[in-house]
């Protein structure tokens, strides 16, 4: 009996009230703690409305939309066993899970910064991967340079 290898929460996620856009609720989701939907959204907002006082040109869900883009990775690195020895090799990442690490890593980088509200936190980690720069943008390009260094494993990939 086969089974299936994802749930349909793709499917029946809604798209967010401000913007209509799926990643945003992706995004608001994944932030939320302990069900606290509301919370989760008014950061959200509150770190849009910072961007969008800090970028003029640019409306703020292109900024957060092209930050999320900068932050995906390519490649990752997975630990295979051949023989006796584990071995880091190269693969390439499957869209869905490039989203959800972009997504992982914004967080993590704008939770690792202290002394100000979440709100300002996330709206500077938003700017600096819209610029290509910060703690995600600098995990994406760790992640890409061991890849690199170990692409004469990449012949183990599975």
């Amino acid at each position: 009996m086969a089974f299936k290898k994802w749930t349909q929460s793709g499917e029946q996620l809604r798209p967010d009230a401000k913007y209509s856009n799926r990643l945003a609720s992706k995004f608001i989701n994944c932030m939320m703690w302990s069900g606290k939907k509301t919370v989760a959204e008014r950061i959200f907002y509150n770190a849009l409305d910072a961007v969008s006082a800090k970028v003029k040109d640019v409306p703020p869900i292109e900024v957060f939309e092209r930050a999320i883009e900068n932050v995906r990775p390519s490649v990752q690195i997975r630990s295979k066993r051949v023989g006796g020895s584990n071995y880091q090799v190269p693969m390439a990442v499957n869209p869905r899970r490039a989203q959800s690490l972009a997504i992982r890593w914004i967080l993590e980088a704008s939770r690792a910064k202290k002394g100000k509200p979440m709100e300002q936190r996330l709206a500077s980690e938003f700017l600096d991967a819209y610029n290509n720069s910060g703690a995600a943008v600098t995990t994406k390009d760790n992640v890409h340079r061991m890849a690199e260094a170990n692409k004469a494993f990449a012949h183990f990939a599975w």
